[in-house]
């Protein structure tokens, strides 16, 4: 039996996209971005995390409207040490399993992305 990994085109803004794996078991690659340059922008997704630990997940919405989640994103950006660009789709269902997905994700060794 292999190992089927999803992949999502994206052009990372430095270094090679990294592999994580959602609590669903979803495996997602992520463009890893340089923290001190990172800004939220439209509705792009974001995974803001401290080594293997995801901190926050979501986009600048979720900051704007939901407050908990402003809440954990300034908690998160207080004590983060990397960010990652999520690749996802428009639709809004799809958005929320993916943040709910990735709030529980964890680094995948052995894994490379192309």
């Amino acid at each position: 039996m292999g190992l089927s990994v999803e992949r999502r085109v994206l052009q990372p803004a430095f270094g090679r996209q990294v592999n994580w794996r959602g609590r669903s078991g979803r495996l997602y690659a992520l463009a890893p971005l340089r923290l001190e340059e990172f800004a939220l922008r439209n509705s792009d997704l974001f995974l803001i995390a401290r080594g293997s630990l995801a901190l926050w997940a979501g986009s600048a919405d979720d900051v704007i409207n939901d407050t908990a989640s402003r809440a954990r994103f300034r908690l998160a950006l207080d004590c983060a040490d990397r960010v990652f660009h999520v690749d996802a789709g428009d639709d809004e269902i799809e958005r929320m399993t993916v943040v709910w997905d990735l709030e529980g994700a964890e680094p995948v060794a052995g894994l490379t992305a192309a």
